[in-house]
C-alpha cells in the first residue's frame, strides 16, 4: 500500500528528493507553494518519504477518518491528470 500526503504538509519537496523511484511530484503551478502528490502505482513502500518528512505522511491505513478524502484526491492527480510532468 503507497503512502499518501494529506493537508498538514508543509510542501517543502524534502520527501520528493529522497525518492529512489521518482514517484513523488509538485502539482502546478509549481511556484505556487503546490500539494505534492504520490503515484499509487509507482510507490514501492520503502518508507524514505516518511524519513524525511519534516510533517506529515502516512500510510492510508493509519489515517483518521478526516484524511479518507487525501488518498482520493492523490490516486486522482495520477489516474484522472495532469499525473507526471
Amino acid at each position: 500500500m503507497t503512502h499518501v500526503i494529506f493537508d498538514l504538509c508543509i510542501r517543502d519537496g524534502a520527501c520528493a528528493e529522497v525518492c529512489p523511484v521518482e514517484c513523488i511530484v509538485p502539482g502546478q503551478p509549481e511556484e505556487e507553494w503546490p500539494w505534492y502528490y504520490i503515484d499509487p502505482d509507482t510507490c514501492i513502500d520503502c518508507g524514505a518519504c516518511v524519513l524525511s518528512a519534516r510533517w506529515t505522511l502516512s500510510v492510508p491505513k493509519d489515517l483518521e477518518p478526516q484524511y479518507f478524502a487525501s488518498t482520493e484526491i492523490n490516486a486522482r492527480y495520477f489516474s484522472e491528470g495532469p499525473g507526471y510532468p
